[in-house]
């Protein structure tokens, strides 16, 4: 079951953030995971010699790492992200309908 937020969420909030950034580099390890396995497992199975795979595990293995160095050791929750509501894009905005002066056939 997914966790609950007990209150509305806002970007503000620290603990939000704090768990929005650790359910993001929980997915993160699952992508990893699913690919590198899948990768391996067909690595494995072709009896194929891939020398790129080593690359991508390893380089994938240290973006990971460095994702879980930011979430867990450097990432200050303390200050409330400022966003602008001015700046803020407000979606579809439909133009407003202008008469056009046709002209007449006289």
């Amino acid at each position: 079951m997914p966790p609950r937020w007990p209150r509305k969420p806002d970007r503000n909030d620290p603990a939000y953030r704090r768990l929005d950034d650790r359910m993001n580099f929980a997915v993160h390890v699952g992508i990893f995971a699913a690919c590198n396995s899948g990768l391996w497992f067909f690595h494995n199975l072709e009896k194929a010699t891939w020398p790129w795979a080593i690359w991508v595990t390893g380089s994938w293995a240290l973006l990971l790492a460095a994702h879980a160095v930011y979430i867990f050791a450097i990432a200050d929750y303390s200050n409330p992200v400022t966003e602008s509501l001015a700046a803020a894009p407000m979606g579809f905005q439909p133009k407003p309908k202008t008469k056009s002066k046709k002209p007449t056939k006289k």
